[in-house]
């Protein structure tokens, strides 16, 4: 399968969409998405133009260092506050009405931002989890984050007054001095506190990834928006449609590990393409 890859500018944007509608059209699509669809939200891409060279936390630094645990609640904090204030875009809102009209099945998404859900998607698999939970590691209480932050605030009040740092798209943020602070226990059992989000080093759970696989296999076609495919939980998605032979959609904004495996590749930003789809599919 030969992948076409077409530059969508404002001399063929309308010729490319209509190609893609018309590929779509009365079908059950199922997209992914990734970082890039949250950028015109306000929160950074990883791997976008100009984007910082940074290394996220991982699953075994933050249960065996404790200064590096300080710098990511710390961080965390921060970045919390930005999502909370980020708000969800013309991408979100266009994959929503796509969904209540049919013309999509649900959405994957590889962020932890909440914005499908707040957008008004009713059918998200949030891949990597969501910033707005907080979980105990030993006795698997929840916590909403709202009440955690409040905590954190209380036992650190530095950060009622944060400085300009920059945040990542799992909600870190750089901060400098963490001797001092005091991180959050859980309040049933004493336990260690983590964001409910997938950190480098660990697995999807099961049951997230039984989700979307299983909006996959009842799809008739795949659309990627927004991400550079180059997570494995991404890629073993893209894998399954195809296997399936489904007609793939890329869009995103630089080269994704799925350009050679689509059927087209929409060299373009996720929220005039995705509203341009909607217009078409949905009037």
């Amino acid at each position: 399968m030969t992948t076409e890859t077409i530059p969508v500018s404002d001399a063929v944007a309308a010729e490319a969409l209509d190609t893609v509608a018309e590929l779509l059209r009365g079908k059950q699509t199922a997209v992914l998405t990734g970082a890039g669809m949250s950028t015109d939200s306000g929160i950074p891409d990883y791997r976008g133009k100009g984007a910082p060279v940074r290394t996220p936390m991982n699953f075994q630094t933050f249960v065996g260092d404790e200064r590096a645990r300080k710098r990511y609640w710390a961080g965390s904090h921060f970045g919390w506050h930005r999502f909370r204030a980020a708000e969800p875009n013309l991408g979100h809102r266009s994959l929503a009405r796509l969904e209540q009209h049919g013309a999509i099945s649900g959405v994957i998404t590889q962020n932890v931002d909440g914005l499908h859900t707040r957008a008004g998607s009713r059918h998200v698999v949030d891949l990597h989890g969501s910033m707005d939970l907080v979980v105990c590691l030993a006795c698997g209480q929840a916590f909403g984050r709202d009440s955690v932050a409040a905590r954190l605030e209380k036992d650190n009040p530095f950060l009622g007054v944060p400085d300009a740092v920059r945040v990542a798209p799992d909600g870190d943020a750089e901060v400098a001095d963490v001797e001092s602070f005091v991180i959050p226990a859980c309040t049933v059992c004493g336990g260690m506190l983590k964001p409910n989000v997938v950190f480098f080093g660990e697995l999807v759970p099961t049951v997230k990834f039984t989700e979307a696989t299983a909006l996959v296999a009842g799809a008739e076609a795949l659309v990627i928006a927004g991400s550079s495919l180059v997570v494995n939980s991404g890629i073993r998605l893209l894998e399954q449609a195809r296997r399936r032979k489904l007609p793939i959609v890329v869009i995103n904004r630089g080269v994704t590990k799925g350009d050679g495996r689509a059927l087209i590749k929409l060299e373009a930003g996720t929220s005039e393409t995705l509203a341009g789809l909607a217009a078409r599919l949905v009037g």
